[in-house]
């Protein structure tokens, strides 16, 4: 393991910022960036650390981006300073959210000041069909792992009703998913 200091913190935290506004997707799609640089070329982790913290990220309820700060809590565990810990992971975390966060809260800001302009308008029209289209793909693609034809009706027909009131009405989405859940619930038995 290479040693790490006080110094490291500002490469370490602009690195994970750089990789933050690189991160479309989740930050899963920069995993391979973030190994280059925290076990190639930094040493501050190991294989069994790296993997380790994306395994369980993973597999843990909740956003998936929570492998940074246990990368974050790795690295100080690693150069025997646990009081870094929770400060080195909550860096690591903040790091790889923020610039992000920030760039969608300033777009989504401008995009609400000029939503008259007729750019923004084009924008909204061309990206509607493609959201709804990748919408779609998902479910064509979720849609075999129902094995049984009822499972099958209902997940069609759930999806069908759900589509329309999404379109027709001002029902609330967590109203569609609780219906849309007791509906499945109902095929399982």
């Amino acid at each position: 393991m290479t040693t790490f200091t006080w110094a490291d913190l500002p490469g370490l935290s602009g690195h994970l910022m750089m990789l933050s506004l690189m991160a479309v997707g989740g930050g899963v799609a920069v995993v391979p960036d973030m190994h280059r640089f925290l076990v190639a070329e930094s040493g501050w982790l190991d294989e069994a650390q790296f993997t380790g913290s994306v395994a369980l990220a993973q597999a843990s309820p909740g956003p998936n981006v929570l492998f940074v700060a246990l990368m974050g809590w790795h690295v100080a565990m690693n150069i025997q300073q646990p009081a870094w810990a929770p400060w080195l992971a909550a860096l690591c975390l903040f790091s790889m959210i923020a610039p992000s966060a920030l760039l969608a809260l300033a777009t989504t800001r401008w995009v609400r000041r000029h939503r008259e302009h007729r750019l923004v308008q084009a924008f909204h029209l061309g990206m509607a069909p493609v959201v709804i289209a990748l919408l779609l793909a998902s479910a064509w693609f979720l849609f075999p792992a129902v094995d049984t034809p009822d499972g099958r009706i209902a997940g069609a027909v759930s999806g069908a009703v759900a589509f329309c009131l999404f379109l027709r009405t001002k029902v609330p989405v967590w109203m569609v998913l609780l219906a849309a859940a007791l509906l499945g619930a109902g095929t399982l038995t």
